[in-house]
Order: structure tokens, then sequence, then C-alpha cells
């Protein structure tokens, strides 16, 4: 294969690399297509068959004040003001924060001030939390020093629950 190469080429010193450097480079198209098409398709399959890496938190900045509701499959970190609920993956709210609605994330961790309820699978309140509202939970850490006025209750799917009788009632 090497003998038939060089004569095609006419440069013996350029064929003589062509066999080491053929799947990196693409000199001699009829002999190479075929191999470079082959590294080609595993590198678009890798790409979109290897996990998309972790994008990075929404942060919701300390001047920001949004009215409405948020709903993500991703990350939030709150530093300003929501009136709404809030739906994530991992919701932090900040210490400067204030979140007028219902949170609900796989995991919440509160630092700041939440006036409604929160669910969630795991919740932590630090020690500068103030909530104002029932926590529904899976796991729950509060710190020496939160303020925490409200009920709590466990259950294993604290996302998908009712809590309140009313909607309990309202959902059947």
């Amino acid at each position: 294969m090497f003998s038939k190469n060089k004569p095609s080429d006419g440069d013996s010193p350029s064929a003589a690399p062509k066999p080491s450097s053929s799947s990196s480079s693409s000199a001699g198209s009829p002999p190479s297509s075929g191999s470079s098409s082959a590294p080609s398709s595993p590198a678009p399959s890798t790409t979109s068959s290897a996990p998309k890496p972790k994008a990075s938190p929404s942060i919701l900045s300390s001047d920001l004040t949004i009215k409405g509701h948020l709903k993500t499959t991703g990350d939030i970190q709150v530093e300003g003001n929501v009136e709404g609920d809030i739906e994530a993956h991992l919701l932090t709210i900040g210490e400067s924060a204030t979140v007028k609605g219902e949170c609900v994330a796989d995991d919440v961790v509160v630092t700041g001030r939440v006036v409604g309820r929160v669910r969630g699978l795991k919740v932590r309140l630090t020690s500068t939390a103030r909530v104002e509202g029932d926590i529904v939970h899976k796991t729950i850490a509060i710190e020496s020093g939160a303020h925490f006025e409200g009920s709590v209750q466990r259950n294993d799917d604290p996302l998908k629950a009712t809590t309140t009788k009313g909607n309990a009632k309202a959902a059947e």
C-alpha cells in the first residue's frame, strides 16, 4: 500500500510522512477520504453523546425586581426581589434577596427572606435566613440563628405534594 501511494503522489519524501499523518491530513483525497470520513463521523456522535457540561446558574442581581413566575430545569441564584413563584433544580436565595411566592426545587438554600411556601427534596435554612411560610421537604437543615415562622412537613415527594387542606380538596 505504501508503494502504491508513492508513485501516485510523485513526491517520495511527502509520501513517507503521509501514512503517519493521513488521519490528521486530507492531502490524498481518494485513499484517505474514506478513512477521514470515518473519524469525522465519530467526532459529531462523540460530541452529541457526551454529557453536556453543567450550565452556570442564572443570577438575578441585587438591583433587579421581578414580578412573575420563574421556571427552569437549571439553577437560579436570587440576590434581588422576586414577587412570584420560582421553580428550579437548585434554588439559592441570597442574603440580600426577598422572594414573595412559592419556592420549589430539588435543592433549596435560603440565606435571605422568603414569604411563602418552600418545597424541596433538600431544604437548608442558613443562620441569616428568614422564612415566613410552610416548608415541605424530604430532608431539612436549619442552622442556629435562622428565623422561621410556619409549619414543617416531611414528605417523600415534596415536589408533587399539596400540603394545604384547601388545595388537597380542590385537587380531588
